[in-house]
């Protein structure tokens, strides 16, 4: 049987609720603060506000969808996982062997080396292939350890395969200063009737470093627009370097040039590649004439042969010297040393595993 107190439950008075307000209240439940209300009871008050709301249909068209833009909505989940990121993980969970081999004596190819271990340094912003992976340029695939080709070796490391993989073309934006520099390279070499593409064989941005990949032929045309122009100022060489890459078939010796702008405060790289069979490249002294003397070392120890440097020969190794020591097909150790009467073999031939 129901009686007056009943019929009066769900109102404010009759519940007890505490419809004071403002200065009325205690200092513990003043909604200025609300240091004092429970935890459960401000999680209830969050819901009940929530319901109070009118459903989405109901509100006007502008409004709606709005609630999921607030900050208290529920938290996205976390972005899943690449795809060849889990596959590597699951291949390795699962005992199948070397991530990306079919099985554990099957060894990794070249491919799947440059694309497991390889494609997780190159930037975002890089062209993407057919199959949505960022292009590699496989340069060399090397074998073993410590240049051990024999069946000497038993340390273990005869199966070892590395992969020497480059960053491939990037798409714009580059990001930074970047654009602006080809921008302007690229207006400066058309003024003078040189195509960009044609002097620039790719534009690569890895790990916040610009480079480009010059044509020889189209080398010192560059080179001028880089020091000259007023919005480029690239005034200072700071040198010429070697790099040999036996295996990368018709680009084997490449010439690196690292260029400061002192006026503005960039550095830049230019990358050119010649094969080993024509090792020719148009020398840069009459641009950044501080390249002399590096030109003359990339010769001795390279073969790169710079055509128009003023004076080209040997700057470390003897005149008569034969080969280039620091490129990679060149045979370890050296000549025979005497001490006191006594000779001393190349290091190469100091011991034997036989």
């Amino acid at each position: 049987m129901s009686g007056p107190a009943d019929d009066a439950r769900g109102t404010g008075d009759a519940a007890g609720e505490d419809t004071r307000t403002g200065s009325d209240l205690p200092d513990e439940l003043d909604p200025a603060t609300r240091t004092g209300v429970p935890e459960a009871q401000a999680r209830m008050n969050a819901v009940g506000t929530d319901a109070e709301q009118p459903a989405d249909d109901d509100r006007p068209e502008e409004t709606r969808g709005d609630r999921r833009d607030e900050g208290t909505a529920t938290a996205a989940p976390p972005a899943a996982a690449p795809a060849e990121a889990t596959g590597a993980a699951a291949a390795a969970k699962g005992g199948v062997g070397v991530v990306g081999t079919p099985s554990s004596d099957t060894p990794q190819t070249a491919t799947e080396a440059a694309h497991e271990g390889g494609a997780q340094n190159v930037p975002g912003r890089v062209l993407a292939g057919p199959d949505g992976r960022s292009p590699l340029d496989v340069v060399d695939v090397r074998r073993g350890m410590f240049g051990a080709a024999d069946t000497g070796d038993t340390s273990g490391y005869g199966g070892l395969v590395k992969t020497v993989a480059m960053p491939g073309p990037s798409e714009r934006p580059y990001g930074g200063w970047f654009d602006e520099v080809v921008d302007v390279l690229a207006e400066v070499l058309g003024e003078r009737g040189i195509a960009f593409g044609d002097a620039v064989e790719s534009v690569v941005v890895d790990r916040g470093e610009l480079t480009l990949h010059v044509r020889p032929q189209h080398l010192v045309a560059v080179c001028q627009a880089l020091r000259d122009d007023q919005d480029l100022r690239f005034e200072l060489g700071l040198g010429v370097s070697g790099v040999h890459f036996p295996n990368d078939a018709g680009r084997e010796l490449h010439a690196v040039y690292h260029l400061c702008s002192v006026t503005h405060g960039r550095r830049l790289r230019l990358d050119v590649a010649v094969p080993d069979a024509d090792p020719h490249i148009p020398s840069s002294t009459s641009v950044y004439p501080g390249h002399d003397w590096h030109e003359r070392e990339t010769f001795d120890f390279f073969g790169i042969v710079f055509d128009g440097h003023p004076g080209l020969a040997r700057i470390e190794m003897p005149d008569d010297w034969q080969g280039h020591p620091q490129r990679k097909d060149y045979p370890l150790g050296g000549i025979p040393v005497e001490y006191k009467g006594a000779q001393i073999p190349p290091p190469d031939q100091r011991r034997a595993y036989t």
